[in-house]
């Protein structure tokens, strides 16, 4: 039998890919039409952001197992310092014998070698207004990659929302793609000027007026067959406090070219579907519903799937009545048409910040009674997966409307229910309530009990509240929070060859109140919009706290759920990490054994042939440890120390017939192999 190699998705006619189990141990490739993915003795790629095209940060490099896990050392780590890179939000693609990534708010691309750690090119756009601005200017994540006459193309889309094309090769501006934008020192190929397709006048150097909004991106385009689909983000909902903004659509190129193809408007427009959900004509003004999280894509059957956020703004929606499609919505679309194929709406006129922050998840289920299913699964912030039939968004399980509490923020009229999975079951805390308040002593319950009095606990969707409130509360509590449950941080991984899907998680609640809209304006430089909503997020939400510093809530306070998402059942739910010693320690806990509570950090992770790897700290604080688990079981089966925790997300692949881990650490890129793979050399650029 030959070894699986590399697949051209877009020589395929459209059809359903239904992989067996049987081929899947027959073909390491985690799923037909998935992955473009070069799989050899020698080398296996990582291909997208996620690893593949259904973002499941799985690779079949299996040179790493449990026996030999201990034995992992650095083998380079490469430095993005003087690209001013610090955030560590990028996953590097490795493909065609480089790793390519983004470092930096000016978005450089840069190519490294993946045995050394040198850079071998580097580019960057020149300066504009419409960067400089940008609120997510360090988060690329990574690049989009494709092949045109079988020569590596990259792809990137800026902060200052150009779309730009590479040759993977030389780090050369693609020849014939795009033309010549109107702003000194731009190349005349290469790239396209994306805002002259979204429809807004805008200035080429300082883009659109702050006064109709912005537009940013975050994540990196993807490109399925022959189209180069864009997502893009907005100012983050917290720090708005007008209504006006433009909307997230989604945009679409041609790969050779850079020719527009399409675009979808993410809120409708007058004879669109969805339009009536939008009501009191906000359609008109109202902005945002954009995918800050990255895309996943099915190349077979050119279909792309976009993950939305909430609309302008977040934690008011008052002057924006109705249901407010697609904001917090999971919409697939086609590549080739930018034809809405389905949707799902997972949050309801979202005034919680509950965008769904990750990747869908393309995995093909064998369910009990039913067979192969094409499957797409969505963490959520609420702490849910919402796991649909890819072909034609079909719930897997079914959904029920369940009635949420109502808002007492004047203007404010929310939907009367929620959208819930019956299944699988939930992997974080649903809401607060005094059962779940700490209990390791009767005087610190008793504690907690007189802190939350302050607050309005309440179930899943307890809106926000406003300042002065009637009951004299301080915030509201929303449990998850919107820095809880899943999130972008911590993204989701899953393994194709058994339809497991694993979510790191943090237990954290937000402590919500609202303030008059100018007020809440007095705070925000460079504000968005021209007219003040009645009100938006301000100060003095605090959140409770104990006076030993211990957290309100009973752990775990991070976990990681394994679901087999085949039968929609969870497999197992670990802690991650170990206990700190600021709970261990804590003098309000003298001689009373906590448990293992997990750190309360948010853990990358990667799923590999053999392992599920996560990256934490120690019990001290100090110390980054990478955890070695066991795919069926949760149980740990190594861990080993390393330079600094990883943060987003990483990766693995094999180079060379070494098997690589990639942390992304900061400025750094620090890669872990077995001695076998360590070469002299490798060092800071």
């Amino acid at each position: 039998m030959k070894p699986c190699s590399s697949i051209n998705s877009g020589s395929k006619p459209k059809k359903l890919a239904r992989l067996s189990f049987l081929a899947a141990a027959l073909c390491i490739l985690p799923q037909i039409g998935m992955s473009q993915n070069l799989v050899t003795d020698d080398t296996v790629e990582w291909y997208t952001l996620g690893g593949d095209y259904a973002h499941t940060r799985y690779t079949p490099a299996d040179e790493i197992t449990a026996e030999n896990f201990s034995e992992l050392e650095v083998a380079w780590e490469w430095d993005g310092a003087s690209f001013n890179g610090r955030a560590g939000r990028s996953t590097p693609t490795y493909v065609d014998g480089k790793l390519i990534t983004v470092s930096g708010p000016r978005r450089n691309v840069v190519a490294i070698d993946p045995k050394t750690g040198e850079t071998l090119w580097a580019y960057r756009l020149p300066n504009t207004g419409r960067w400089e601005y940008s609120m997510r200017a360090s988060y690329g994540k990574g690049i989009g990659y494709s092949r045109i006459d079988g020569k590596g193309v990259v792809y990137i889309s800026t902060p200052g929302f150009f779309l730009v094309a590479l040759d993977a090769e030389t780090g050369a501006p693609l020849e014939g793609f795009g033309g010549q934008v109107p702003v000194d020192g731009f190349p005349a190929t290469g790239v396209v000027d994306m805002l002259a397709d979204l429809g807004h006048p805008y200035d080429p150097y300082e883009g659109i007026p702050l006064e109709t909004g912005y537009i940013t991106a975050s994540s990196p385009p993807i490109v399925v067959n022959d189209t180069i689909v864009v997502g893009n983000s907005a100012e983050q909902g917290y720090l708005q406090a007008r209504i006006e903004n433009v909307p997230g659509d989604i945009l679409a190129y041609d790969k050779v070219t850079g020719e527009f193809k399409w675009k979808f408007n993410v809120i409708p427009k007058p004879g669109e579907y969805g339009h009536e959900t939008w009501e009191n004509d906000a359609w008109q003004w109202t902005g945002d519903v954009s995918s800050w999280a990255p895309l996943t894509a099915d190349p077979e059957n050119n279909l792309v799937y976009v993950p939305t956020n909430p609309p302008t703004i977040d934690y008011y929606g008052g002057f924006r009545p109705g249901d407010n499609l697609f904001g917090t919505s999971v919409i697939a679309l086609d590549t080739e048409t930018g034809e809405r194929r389905w949707h799902y709406q997972t949050v309801k006129h979202d005034v919680w910040n509950y965008d769904n922050p990750a990747a869908p998840i393309q995995l093909d289920l064998n369910i009990p009674g039913r067979g192969i299913v094409p499957a797409v699964a969505q963490v959520t912030k609420q702490g849910y997966v919402y796991t649909f039939d890819r072909m034609t968004g079909e719930p897997i399980w079914p959904m029920e409307d369940r009635a949420v509490p109502a808002s007492e923020v004047p203007g404010e009229k929310l939907s009367t229910t929620q959208p819930i999975p019956t299944k699988p079951p939930p992997f974080e805390m649903q809401g607060i309530s005094e059962e779940d308040l700490i209990d390791f002593t009767p005087q610190l319950r008793r504690e907690a009990l007189e802190v939350m009095a302050n607050y309005d606990m309440g179930p899943l969707f307890n809106p926000p509240i406003h300042a002065a409130n009637e009951a004299g509360k301080i915030s509201s509590a929303m449990c998850p929070g919107d820095g809880g449950g899943a999130n972008i941080y911590a993204p989701p991984v899953a393994d194709p060859t058994s339809g497991f899907l694993y979510v790191p998680s943090m237990r954290a609640c937000s402590w919500q109140r609202v303030i008059p809209g100018e007020e809440a304006d007095a705070r925000i430089p460079n504000p968005t919009g021209t007219t003040f909503a009645m009100y938006a997020n301000g100060p003095g939400g605090r959140p409770p706290r104990l006076a030993s510093g211990l957290p309100y809530f009973k752990p775990p306070y991070s976990s990681i759920t394994a679901y087999d998402m085949n039968t929609g059942e969870i497999a197992f739910q670990i802690p991650t990490g170990e206990t700190p010693d600021r709970i261990r320690n804590n003098p309000a806990l003298e001689e009373i054994d906590v448990g293992d509570t997990g750190t309360g950090n948010p853990v990358s992770m990667v799923t590999t042939k053999n392992l599920l790897i996560y990256s934490d700290m120690d019990h001290d604080g100090q110390t980054a440890l990478l955890y070695a688990i066991d795919k069926k079981t949760g149980e740990e089966v190594g861990r080993v120390e390393v330079p600094a925790q990883s943060r987003y997300g990483m990766s693995s692949w094999k180079h060379d017939g070494h098997q690589y881990i990639i942390l992304q650490t900061g400025s750094k890129l620090t890669a872990m192999a077995l001695p076998g793979a360590q070469v002299s050399g490798g060092a800071a650029h």
